[in-house]
Protein backbone atom coordinates (compact mmCIF):
# COMPACT_ATOMS: atom_id res chain seq x y z
CA UNK A 1 0.00 0.00 0.00
CA UNK A 2 1.29 3.46 -0.93
CA UNK A 3 0.29 6.52 1.10
CA UNK A 4 1.16 10.05 0.01
CA UNK A 5 1.63 12.59 2.82
CA UNK A 6 0.82 16.17 1.67
CA UNK A 7 0.72 19.44 3.60
CA UNK A 8 -1.50 19.21 6.65
CA UNK A 9 -4.66 20.91 5.38
CA UNK A 10 -4.46 23.66 8.02
CA UNK A 11 -1.14 24.96 6.75
CA UNK A 12 -1.30 25.18 2.96
CA UNK A 13 0.78 28.19 2.00
CA UNK A 14 3.63 27.49 4.39
CA UNK A 15 4.97 28.96 7.62
CA UNK A 16 6.58 32.37 8.13
CA UNK A 17 8.92 33.08 11.03
CA UNK A 18 7.97 36.06 13.17
CA UNK A 19 4.25 35.48 12.70
CA UNK A 20 1.85 33.65 15.00
CA UNK A 21 -0.63 31.31 13.32
CA UNK A 22 -3.67 33.33 14.41
CA UNK A 23 -5.93 31.56 11.92
CA UNK A 24 -5.20 28.13 13.40
CA UNK A 25 -8.47 26.22 13.99
CA UNK A 26 -8.65 25.01 17.58
CA UNK A 27 -11.05 22.27 16.64
CA UNK A 28 -10.24 20.00 19.56
CA UNK A 29 -9.17 22.38 22.32
CA UNK A 30 -11.55 24.80 24.03
CA UNK A 31 -10.85 27.89 26.12
CA UNK A 32 -11.99 25.92 29.17
CA UNK A 33 -9.37 23.25 28.49
CA UNK A 34 -6.68 25.91 28.18
CA UNK A 35 -7.71 27.32 31.55
CA UNK A 36 -7.63 23.80 32.98
CA UNK A 37 -4.14 23.27 31.53
CA UNK A 38 -2.92 26.53 33.04
CA UNK A 39 -4.24 25.52 36.47
CA UNK A 40 -2.47 22.16 36.23
CA UNK A 41 0.82 23.82 35.28
CA UNK A 42 0.60 26.39 38.08
CA UNK A 43 0.06 23.51 40.52
CA UNK A 44 3.26 21.80 39.33
CA UNK A 45 1.67 19.44 36.82
CA UNK A 46 2.75 18.44 33.32
CA UNK A 47 0.74 19.23 30.18
CA UNK A 48 1.47 18.26 26.58
CA UNK A 49 0.68 21.05 24.12
CA UNK A 50 1.32 21.90 20.46
CA UNK A 51 3.95 24.24 19.08
CA UNK A 52 4.73 24.92 15.44
CA UNK A 53 7.67 22.47 15.62
CA UNK A 54 6.52 19.41 17.60
CA UNK A 55 4.29 18.78 20.62
CA UNK A 56 5.99 19.74 23.87
CA UNK A 57 5.86 18.26 27.36
CA UNK A 58 5.24 21.42 29.33
CA UNK A 59 6.03 22.35 32.93
CA UNK A 60 6.59 25.61 34.79
CA UNK A 61 10.26 26.46 34.26
CA UNK A 62 10.41 28.03 37.75
CA UNK A 63 9.23 24.92 39.65
CA UNK A 64 12.05 22.43 40.13
CA UNK A 65 9.78 19.53 41.09
CA UNK A 66 7.71 20.04 37.92
CA UNK A 67 10.82 20.21 35.76
CA UNK A 68 12.17 17.01 37.31
CA UNK A 69 8.88 15.27 36.60
CA UNK A 70 9.35 16.07 32.90
CA UNK A 71 12.74 14.35 33.06
CA UNK A 72 11.19 11.33 34.80
CA UNK A 73 8.33 10.96 32.30
CA UNK A 74 10.71 11.15 29.35
CA UNK A 75 13.50 9.09 30.91
CA UNK A 76 15.77 12.01 30.01
CA UNK A 77 19.34 12.23 31.37
CA UNK A 78 19.59 14.92 34.07
CA UNK A 79 22.45 16.73 32.32
CA UNK A 80 20.49 17.12 29.05
CA UNK A 81 19.27 20.77 29.06
CA UNK A 82 15.75 21.95 28.30
CA UNK A 83 14.50 24.86 26.20
CA UNK A 84 12.55 27.55 28.04
CA UNK A 85 9.57 28.83 26.03
CA UNK A 86 8.75 32.52 26.44
CA UNK A 87 5.72 34.58 25.42
CA UNK A 88 7.74 37.32 23.71
CA UNK A 89 11.23 38.74 23.31
CA UNK A 90 10.35 41.17 26.10
CA UNK A 91 10.90 38.29 28.54
CA UNK A 92 14.42 37.61 27.29
CA UNK A 93 16.19 39.86 29.81
CA UNK A 94 14.49 38.01 32.68
CA UNK A 95 16.10 34.72 31.68
CA UNK A 96 19.47 35.66 30.16
CA UNK A 97 22.26 38.13 30.88
CA UNK A 98 24.95 39.79 28.78
CA UNK A 99 22.63 39.60 25.79
CA UNK A 100 24.46 40.59 22.59
CA UNK A 101 22.89 42.87 20.00
CA UNK A 102 22.69 40.02 17.51
CA UNK A 103 20.27 38.20 19.84
CA UNK A 104 17.84 41.09 19.58
CA UNK A 105 18.24 41.21 15.80
CA UNK A 106 17.46 37.51 15.50
CA UNK A 107 14.54 37.71 17.93
CA UNK A 108 13.03 40.59 15.95
CA UNK A 109 13.26 38.62 12.70
CA UNK A 110 12.53 35.02 13.76
CA UNK A 111 10.37 35.20 16.91
CA UNK A 112 7.79 33.87 17.25
CA UNK A 113 9.27 30.94 15.38
CA UNK A 114 11.43 27.81 15.37
CA UNK A 115 14.70 29.40 16.52
CA UNK A 116 16.25 28.73 19.94
CA UNK A 117 18.99 31.04 21.23
CA UNK A 118 21.59 29.84 23.75
CA UNK A 119 22.74 32.67 26.01
CA UNK A 120 24.37 33.14 29.44
CA UNK A 121 21.74 32.23 32.03
CA UNK A 122 20.24 34.63 34.55
CA UNK A 123 21.10 33.88 38.16
CA UNK A 124 17.67 32.45 39.06
CA UNK A 125 17.48 29.86 36.26
CA UNK A 126 17.34 26.35 37.71
CA UNK A 127 20.24 23.94 37.23
CA UNK A 128 17.60 21.33 36.42
CA UNK A 129 16.63 23.41 33.36
CA UNK A 130 20.17 24.03 32.08
CA UNK A 131 21.66 20.64 32.88
CA UNK A 132 24.06 22.43 35.24
CA UNK A 133 25.51 24.62 32.49
CA UNK A 134 26.09 28.37 32.69
CA UNK A 135 23.89 28.91 29.65
CA UNK A 136 20.15 28.70 28.95
CA UNK A 137 18.24 27.89 25.73
CA UNK A 138 15.30 30.21 24.98
CA UNK A 139 12.67 30.62 22.27
CA UNK A 140 9.22 32.06 21.54
CA UNK A 141 6.93 29.49 19.87
CA UNK A 142 4.69 30.49 16.95
CA UNK A 143 1.51 28.72 18.00
CA UNK A 144 -1.42 30.67 19.48
CA UNK A 145 -2.36 27.90 21.91
CA UNK A 146 1.20 27.65 23.22
CA UNK A 147 1.47 31.42 23.58
CA UNK A 148 -1.84 31.70 25.42
CA UNK A 149 -0.72 29.00 27.83
CA UNK A 150 2.66 30.69 28.46
CA UNK A 151 1.03 34.08 29.02
CA UNK A 152 -1.31 32.49 31.56
CA UNK A 153 1.36 30.55 33.46
CA UNK A 154 4.78 32.02 32.73
CA UNK A 155 7.82 30.50 30.99
CA UNK A 156 7.51 26.78 30.29
CA UNK A 157 10.06 24.08 29.60
CA UNK A 158 8.68 21.95 26.78
CA UNK A 159 10.90 19.21 25.36
CA UNK A 160 9.27 16.92 22.81
CA UNK A 161 6.41 14.98 24.38
CA UNK A 162 7.90 11.50 23.92
CA UNK A 163 10.27 9.07 25.56
CA UNK A 164 13.87 10.21 25.36
CA UNK A 165 15.52 9.37 22.05
CA UNK A 166 12.28 8.38 20.33
CA UNK A 167 10.31 9.86 17.43
CA UNK A 168 8.93 13.30 18.20
CA UNK A 169 5.14 13.75 18.16
CA UNK A 170 3.49 16.09 15.67
CA UNK A 171 -0.11 15.30 16.66
CA UNK A 172 -1.91 14.85 19.96
CA UNK A 173 -2.55 11.22 18.98
CA UNK A 174 1.23 10.62 18.81
CA UNK A 175 1.57 11.98 22.36
CA UNK A 176 -1.22 9.80 23.72
CA UNK A 177 0.15 6.68 22.06
CA UNK A 178 3.61 7.33 23.50
CA UNK A 179 2.94 8.69 26.98
CA UNK A 180 -0.66 7.71 27.77
CA UNK A 181 -1.69 8.50 31.32
CA UNK A 182 1.77 9.71 32.37
CA UNK A 183 0.72 13.23 31.35
CA UNK A 184 -1.87 15.21 33.29
CA UNK A 185 -3.48 16.67 30.17
CA UNK A 186 -2.90 16.69 26.40
CA UNK A 187 -4.08 19.74 24.46
CA UNK A 188 -4.94 19.02 20.83
CA UNK A 189 -3.93 21.79 18.43
CA UNK A 190 -3.88 19.73 15.26
CA UNK A 191 -0.77 18.76 13.25
CA UNK A 192 2.40 20.81 13.70
CA UNK A 193 3.21 23.32 10.95
CA UNK A 194 7.00 22.86 10.86
CA UNK A 195 7.27 19.23 11.95
CA UNK A 196 10.88 19.12 13.18
CA UNK A 197 12.49 20.65 16.25
CA UNK A 198 13.78 24.22 16.35
CA UNK A 199 17.14 25.42 15.11
CA UNK A 200 19.44 25.93 18.10
CA UNK A 201 21.97 28.76 17.80
CA UNK A 202 24.61 29.43 20.45
CA UNK A 203 25.54 33.09 20.98
CA UNK A 204 28.00 32.34 23.76
CA UNK A 205 31.04 33.14 21.61
CA UNK A 206 31.93 35.91 19.18
CA UNK A 207 31.04 33.68 16.25
CA UNK A 208 27.51 32.21 16.40
CA UNK A 209 27.33 28.44 16.28
CA UNK A 210 24.49 26.23 15.00
CA UNK A 211 24.15 23.41 17.53
CA UNK A 212 21.11 21.82 15.89
CA UNK A 213 19.72 22.55 12.40
CA UNK A 214 16.04 23.25 11.95
CA UNK A 215 13.59 25.21 9.83
CA UNK A 216 15.59 28.43 10.25
CA UNK A 217 18.57 27.68 8.01
CA UNK A 218 22.18 28.82 8.45
CA UNK A 219 21.77 30.88 5.28
CA UNK A 220 18.75 32.70 6.75
CA UNK A 221 20.67 33.42 9.96
CA UNK A 222 23.74 34.63 8.10
CA UNK A 223 21.60 36.98 6.02
CA UNK A 224 20.46 38.76 9.20
CA UNK A 225 23.79 38.71 11.04
CA UNK A 226 25.98 39.53 8.03
CA UNK A 227 28.61 37.03 9.12
CA UNK A 228 29.35 33.31 8.65
CA UNK A 229 28.30 30.75 11.25
CA UNK A 230 30.02 27.66 12.62
CA UNK A 231 28.12 24.37 12.34
CA UNK A 232 28.31 22.14 15.43
CA UNK A 233 30.81 21.80 18.25
CA UNK A 234 31.51 24.43 20.89
CA UNK A 235 31.39 22.22 23.97
CA UNK A 236 27.81 23.20 24.83
CA UNK A 237 25.27 20.46 25.53
CA UNK A 238 22.05 21.11 23.62
CA UNK A 239 18.78 19.20 23.15
CA UNK A 240 18.65 16.63 20.37
CA UNK A 241 22.37 16.56 19.61
CA UNK A 242 23.29 13.05 20.74
CA UNK A 243 24.66 10.90 17.92
CA UNK A 244 21.65 8.56 18.16
CA UNK A 245 18.25 10.22 18.58
CA UNK A 246 14.79 10.75 16.98
CA UNK A 247 14.45 6.98 16.45
CA UNK A 248 11.37 4.79 15.94
CA UNK A 249 11.08 1.49 17.80
CA UNK A 250 11.44 -0.31 14.46
CA UNK A 251 15.01 -0.41 13.10
CA UNK A 252 15.62 2.17 10.38
CA UNK A 253 18.17 2.32 7.56
CA UNK A 254 18.97 5.01 4.98
CA UNK A 255 19.17 3.74 1.40
CA UNK A 256 19.78 5.46 -1.95
CA UNK A 257 16.80 5.24 -4.30
CA UNK A 258 18.64 3.06 -6.85
CA UNK A 259 19.35 0.52 -4.10
CA UNK A 260 15.95 0.62 -2.40
CA UNK A 261 14.04 -2.00 -4.39
CA UNK A 262 16.93 -4.47 -4.37
CA UNK A 263 17.38 -4.12 -0.61
CA UNK A 264 13.66 -4.52 0.01
CA UNK A 265 13.40 -7.62 -2.21
CA UNK A 266 16.42 -9.19 -0.50
CA UNK A 267 14.95 -8.69 2.96
CA UNK A 268 11.50 -9.92 1.93
CA UNK A 269 13.11 -13.06 0.50
CA UNK A 270 14.60 -13.63 3.95
CA UNK A 271 11.12 -13.54 5.46
CA UNK A 272 11.31 -10.00 6.86
CA UNK A 273 8.50 -7.44 6.81
CA UNK A 274 9.76 -4.19 5.26
CA UNK A 275 8.25 -0.69 5.03
CA UNK A 276 9.50 2.21 2.91
CA UNK A 277 9.61 5.99 3.37
CA UNK A 278 10.09 7.38 -0.14
CA UNK A 279 10.81 10.82 -1.57
CA UNK A 280 8.56 12.44 -4.16
CA UNK A 281 7.11 9.35 -5.84
CA UNK A 282 6.66 5.71 -5.04
CA UNK A 283 9.48 3.52 -6.43
CA UNK A 284 8.43 1.50 -9.47
CA UNK A 285 7.60 -2.19 -9.07
CA UNK A 286 7.23 -2.20 -5.29
CA UNK A 287 6.83 -5.74 -3.95
CA UNK A 288 3.22 -6.69 -3.29
CA UNK A 289 2.09 -5.95 0.24
CA UNK A 290 4.96 -3.59 1.07
CA UNK A 291 3.78 -0.46 2.89
CA UNK A 292 5.18 2.79 1.52
CA UNK A 293 4.73 6.38 2.69
CA UNK A 294 5.69 9.04 0.13
CA UNK A 295 6.76 12.51 1.32
CA UNK A 296 7.00 15.66 -0.83
CA UNK A 297 10.17 16.68 -2.71
CA UNK A 298 10.37 20.17 -1.19
CA UNK A 299 12.44 20.08 2.05
CA UNK A 300 10.07 22.10 4.26
CA UNK A 301 7.11 19.99 3.12
CA UNK A 302 9.08 16.79 3.67
CA UNK A 303 10.11 17.90 7.16
CA UNK A 304 6.51 18.71 8.01
CA UNK A 305 5.47 15.12 7.28
CA UNK A 306 8.64 13.29 8.39
CA UNK A 307 7.67 12.21 11.90
CA UNK A 308 4.05 11.51 10.91
CA UNK A 309 5.31 9.24 8.13
CA UNK A 310 7.68 7.39 10.44
CA UNK A 311 4.99 7.01 13.12
CA UNK A 312 2.71 5.45 10.49
CA UNK A 313 5.35 2.86 9.55
CA UNK A 314 6.60 2.16 13.08
CA UNK A 315 4.52 -0.94 13.81
CA UNK A 316 5.27 -4.21 15.65
CA UNK A 317 4.93 -6.35 12.52
CA UNK A 318 7.56 -4.32 10.60
CA UNK A 319 11.15 -5.57 10.90
CA UNK A 320 12.87 -2.68 9.10
CA UNK A 321 11.98 0.76 7.76
CA UNK A 322 13.95 1.63 4.63
CA UNK A 323 14.19 5.41 4.20
CA UNK A 324 15.16 6.86 0.86
CA UNK A 325 18.16 9.13 1.55
CA UNK A 326 17.33 12.84 1.17
CA UNK A 327 19.35 15.05 -1.20
CA UNK A 328 22.77 16.24 0.03
CA UNK A 329 21.77 19.88 -0.36
CA UNK A 330 21.78 22.79 2.15
CA UNK A 331 17.98 23.06 2.35
CA UNK A 332 17.81 19.47 3.58
CA UNK A 333 20.17 19.93 6.53
CA UNK A 334 17.52 19.52 9.26
CA UNK A 335 16.02 16.42 7.62
CA UNK A 336 19.48 14.91 7.08
CA UNK A 337 20.29 15.53 10.74
CA UNK A 338 17.14 13.83 12.07
CA UNK A 339 17.37 10.81 9.77
CA UNK A 340 21.10 10.25 10.30
CA UNK A 341 20.63 10.26 14.09
CA UNK A 342 17.61 7.96 13.80
CA UNK A 343 19.62 5.48 11.71
CA UNK A 344 22.59 5.73 14.10
CA UNK A 345 20.37 4.43 16.91
CA UNK A 346 20.47 1.02 15.21
CA UNK A 347 24.05 1.06 13.94
CA UNK A 348 25.82 -0.01 17.13
CA UNK A 349 25.33 -1.01 20.79
CA UNK A 350 21.96 -0.10 22.35
CA UNK A 351 21.58 3.58 23.22
CA UNK A 352 19.89 5.20 26.21
CA UNK A 353 16.17 5.52 25.63
CA UNK A 354 16.14 3.00 22.78
CA UNK A 355 13.75 0.08 23.01
CA UNK A 356 11.90 -2.15 20.60
CA UNK A 357 8.20 -2.81 20.28
CA UNK A 358 6.74 -4.36 23.45
CA UNK A 359 5.36 -7.28 21.45
CA UNK A 360 8.79 -8.33 20.21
Amino acid sequence: MVEYVPFPRYFRGGFTCGETMNSFPWTETTATQIQQAAAILRAGGVVAFPTETVYGLGADARQESAVRRVFAIKGRPADHPLIVHLASADWLSDWARDIPEMAWLLAERFWPGPLTLVLPRAAHVLDAVTGGQASVALRVPAHPLALELIRAVGPLVAPSANRFGRLSPTTAAHVHAELGEAVDLILDGGPCAVGVESTILSLLDATPRVLRPGAVTPEALESILGRPLILGGGGVRAPGTLSAHYAPRTPLALVQRQELLGRAAELIAQGQQVAVLALGTSPDALPVGLDCVVLPREPADYARGLYAGLHALDRPEVDLILVESPPAEPGWLAVQDRLSRAAAAFAGPPQAGRQGHPSR
